[in-house]
């Protein structure tokens, strides 16, 4: 499986894109301002669009996405979120006054996106592999994401704190290669952190004392402008494992 990084920052500022991982070339997980550099042609050949979790940095384009692409496509863009999510999205976003409400629009019968709750544990098959929801704490209901080729897999944190059962999660997933994990405030923030269900590098070192195994991981969302510092904070932290920054347009195949 390939996966590209479309978007990985916690803000918009220059070249940074907030959220969206392009998963071979079908399956958006997130939908933040990443997804803008698609090209048409590529938009409409996404068919399904993983959420973690309702906020705007992670779901901005996809009323544009689905507004773009659904003239052109035979069948509904299928959205995957926890019903929380859906929910959100269906009283907020698609409700005809901020955006047209596509689950039945331009038709009830030939609608350009339909939602499909998922639930932590939930597996769901994909061409070449399948994506578990693995559980995250977070300001609002909110999952992550394991991607599992059969030989190797790549877990997505989403937004979240310390979680214990993403940990454990990850401690069962035996053919884990990559973690892309959110770390998004520094340690001076603590209190910012918990309020709104984020990592410090601090909650990462304990979460990383809990992996047995050699993992490749990559840090995501930092605070925009303090990147640097984060990354320097993360480091003194992290015992025997070397995170890297995560960055836009990178490439992972597993």
């Amino acid at each position: 499986m390939r996966l590209s990084i479309l978007g990985c920052s916690g803000g918009i500022s220059g070249d940074l894109r907030t959220t969206c991982l392009l998963l071979d070339e079908d399956t958006l997980i997130d939908c933040g301002t990443g997804a803008g550099d698609l090209g048409l042609a590529r938009m409409i050949g996404i068919d399904r669009v993983f959420l973690t979790h309702s906020h705007l940095d992670h779901v901005a384009l996809l009323p544009m996405l689905a507004d773009s692409a659904g003239s052109f496509r035979n069948e509904p863009l299928t959205v995957y979120a926890l019903p929380e999510t859906i929910a959100v999205l269906k009283a907020h976003v698609f409700n005809s006054h901020l955006w047209p409400d596509y689950t039945v629009q331009p038709t009830p019968e030939r609608p350009y996106l339909r939602f499909m709750a998922i639930r932590v544990g939930q597996s769901i098959l994909l061409k070449d592999g399948k994506i578990t929801a693995l559980p995250a704490e977070h300001a609002v209901p909110a999952v992550g994401y394991l991607v599992d080729s059969g030989q190797s897999s790549f877990a997505f944190s989403g937004d979240t704190t310390y979680c214990e059962a993403f940990w454990e999660s990850l401690e069962k997933a035996e053919n884990l290669r990559h973690l892309m994990i959110e770390a998004t405030f520094l340690e001076s923030s603590r209190e910012r952190a918990k309020i709104s269900g984020h990592m410090t590098p601090g909650l990462l070192a304990k979460g990383f004392e809990r992996l047995g195994r050699p993992v490749d991981i990559l840090i995501t969302h930092m605070e925009a402008g303090r990147e640097e510092e984060t990354m320097q904070e993360i480091l003194a932290l992290s015992g025997r494992f070397t995170p890297k920054a995560v960055s836009r347009g990178q490439v992972f195949e597993f």
